[in-house]
């Protein structure tokens, strides 16, 4: 018998974003903006922005969604839409997003 289980059906989300040169406030700033709105979306748990600490012109979204559905809405939205197509562009050197499930221990 296994001490964990996998949280099968929230989604967790790590967005991970490198900003261009002298470009990291203008990034920060963008990503900041779509905070209030995405948290105030059904099904969000989890909407957070971080800076590593090891470069700070990498930024990283930490989401947890209650589904792959609820998700897939946040994705769809115009601002994350927008955001993708016409702001990500300007800003963004390279990027990385992958989903998980959670594991509970």
């Amino acid at each position: 018998m296994s001490d964990f289980s996998i949280n099968s059906t929230q989604l967790v989300c790590v967005a991970q974003f490198v900003a261009k040169p002298g470009k990291r406030d203008a990034l920060v700033a963008a990503l900041a903006a779509l905070i209030p709105d995405t948290r105030r979306e059904h099904g969000c748990i989890r909407y957070e922005l971080n800076v590593s600490l090891e470069d700070e012109n990498k930024v990283a979204f930490v989401e947890k969604f209650v589904s792959k559905a609820a998700f897939d809405e946040h994705c769809s939205k115009a601002a994350i839409q927008d955001y993708f197509h016409n702001v990500m562009p300007e800003l963004v050197a390279s990027h990385h997003v992958e989903v998980f499930n959670e594991v509970i221990a």
